[in-house]
């Protein structure tokens, strides 16, 4: 999180871009949004398996909250856009950046290029997608930095699941540990699934906080009950 809101505030301090990098599930869209929405506003952009220049300007046109359909000419279209974003400051997101054409990386060189305060764009990508980062020539010299997140270690668990939700501080080091062992791998999307289990458990029994019961209970609703 905290390399994370670094490199974003550097980045839209500077109208620059931002690559995230990490596996499936670790938290990366979370760190950006969280830290970006402490910054100004976000611009995710929803985007097909492989867009091209066009699914952009009409992801761009939407999230900007332009009306309508995007032009169909990508002059006029273009020139909405730009209105737009040189009104203030924004955030673009765009996930699973690896996966955007040459095409499309030119594009978005152009809207930074184009705007005076340049352009502060977040790369979303999987750790195997560096190389393919990397081989755009353009970030080199228009990136402010290239964070990259980890699953938790099994000695980080504790702390780190106690500050995801309260419910985890009453949990014993060692019970948490071991449930990460078996079901989450330090992945923080796996922990919000086990929270909102052990959540679900908890206020259908009434009980105040998990026993060790009731955390076998969820890591089987889980797991189908399979053990390592």
């Amino acid at each position: 999180m905290l390399a994370v809101g670094d490199a974003l505030a550097d980045a839209y301090a500077q109208g620059r871009f931002v690559c995230v990098l990490g596996d499936a599930g670790v938290g990366k869209t979370f760190a950006v949004h969280t830290a970006g929405r402490r910054l100004g506003e976000l611009l995710p952009l929803d985007l097909r398996a492989q867009p091209a220049p066009a699914d952009l300007r009409a992801a761009l046109h939407r999230a900007l909250g332009l009306g309508g359909e995007a032009p169909a000419d990508p002059g006029a279209a273009d020139t909405l856009i730009r209105r737009a974003l040189a009104v203030r400051p924004r955030i673009v997101v765009v996930e699973d950046a690896d996966r955007l054409s040459a095409s499309c990386f030119e594009y978005v060189r152009f809207l930074h290029d184009d705007l005076p305060q340049g352009l502060c764009v977040v790369l979303i990508a999987q750790a195997r997608g560096e190389r393919s980062l990397r081989a755009q020539r353009m970030l080199a010299t228009r990136s402010a930095g290239w964070p990259c997140i980890w699953p938790f270690t099994c000695d980080q668990v504790p702390q780190a699941v106690a500050a995801l939700h309260p419910l985890w501080q009453s949990v014993a080091p060692g019970d948490l540990q071991a449930l990460d062992a078996r079901l989450a791998d330090g992945c923080l999307r796996r922990w919000v699934v086990l929270t909102l289990h052990t959540q679900r458990a908890l206020a259908a029994t009434g009980a105040k906080k998990p026993d060790g019961d009731m955390l076998q209970a969820v890591a089987d609703r889980v797991d189908g009950g399979r053990r390592p």
